[in-house]
C-alpha cells in the first residue's frame, strides 16, 4: 500500500506541550502567590496534570464542553467556587505564562521538511479548532497543513474511529493510504490502527518509560487488518515507516 498523507496529532508530539505546561504553570503559581500553600513546586504541578487528565476524559466523553473542562480544571485545582468569569480570567493569566514558553521539539522541522514532497499534512486534535489554530500560526507551521481537524467542532474524539475517519474525509483519501503520528499508546497509536491507518506511535521517553497498547478491540476484522502500531523513539524515523508501510501481514515494531 502507498501512503499519500500523514495526519498529525499536536501536543506532545509536535508541540512540547508537557513543558509549556508545567513550566507556565510554575510561572503562573509563582506570581499568583499560590506556591506557598504547597509541599513543593513539584506537588502542585504534579496535582494540576492530574486534575487536567480528569477534565479533559471527561470533555472527550461529551459530558463537558471545551470551555467548561478548562473552568472546572480551574476550580477543582483551587478548591474554590468560582464564576465562569473568575475561572476564565484566572485561565487566562496562566496561558499568559504557558504561551511564553511553546516550543515544537527539535525533530519536528527536520521531518516537515524531509516529507513535504512526498506526502499531504493534516492535523487531528482532541482539542479545539480555536486553540491549535492558533498554536500552529503561533508556532509558524500552519502553512504545512492543508487542513486542521479537532474534536471540539467534530463532535468525535480519538481513539473513536470516526475522528480518524474524518480526517481522511477531510483529505478525501481512504484509512489505508493515510499515517497517523500521535503520542498517547491507545488515544493515538491503537485508535488510528483500529481506524485502518498506518499509526505511528511516538514514544519520545523511550521504550521501557510507557506500557504498550492494549489489544486491538477495533472494528477491523480483515485478515489483512493492522496489527498495531509502529513505535518510534524520534520523528527521524517516520520516513523509512513511510516508504515500507508493512502494516498489513507484518509484525509490529512493539517488543
Amino acid at each position: 500500500m502507498t501512503i499519500r498523507a500523514v495526519v498529525w496529532d499536536v501536543d506532545d508530539t509536535l508541540f512540547d506541550y508537557t513543558s509549556a505546561d508545567r513550566e507556565g504553570m510554575r510561572a503562573h503559581l509563582a506570581a499568583e502567590g499560590l506556591l506557598a500553600g504547597w509541599a513543593s513546586a513539584e506537588a502542585a504541578l504534579v496535582r494540576w496534570r492530574e486534575i487536567t487528565d480528569q477534565q479533559w476524559a471527561r470533555f472527550a466523553a461529551g459530558e463537558l464542553s471545551f470551555e467548561d473542562q478548562r473552568r472546572d480544571r480551574v476550580r477543582v485545582f483551587l478548591e474554590t467556587e468560582l464564576t465562569d468569569a473568575e475561572a476564565d480570567d484566572w485561565f487566562r493569566r496562566y496561558r499568559t505564562h504557558y504561551e511564553a514558553v511553546w516550543a515544537l521539539f527539535p525533530d519536528v522541522l527536520p521531518a516537515l521538511d524531509a516529507l513535504a514532497a512526498g506526502y499531504r499534512h493534516a492535523v487531528l486534535s482532541n482539542s479545539s479548532l480555536h486553540v491549535q489554530d492558533h498554536k500552529l500560526r503561533t508556532l509558524g507551521v500552519h502553512d504545512r497543513f492543508e487542513a486542521v481537524l479537532c474534536a471540539a467542532e467534530l463532535g468525535v474524539s480519538k481513539p473513536a474511529a470516526g475522528a480518524f475517519l474524518a480526517a481522511c474525509e477531510a483529505l478525501e483519501l481512504a484509512p489505508h493510504q493515510v499515517a497517523y503520528v500521535g503520542d498517547h499508546p491507545d488515544i493515538d497509536g491503537r485508535g488510528a490502527a483500529d481506524a485502518g491507518l498506518l499509526s505511528v506511535w511516538i514514544d519520545r521517553r523511550g521504550p521501557s518509560a510507557a506500557p504498550a497498547p492494549r489489544p486491538s478491540t477495533g472494528p477491523a476484522t480483515r485478515a489483512d487488518a493492522p496489527v498495531g502500531p509502529h513505535r518510534i523513539a524520534s520523528l527521524a524515523e517516520l520516513p523509512a515507516i513511510l516508504r515500507a508501510d508493512t502494516r498489513f501481514g507484518a509484525p509490529s515494531t512493539f517488543g
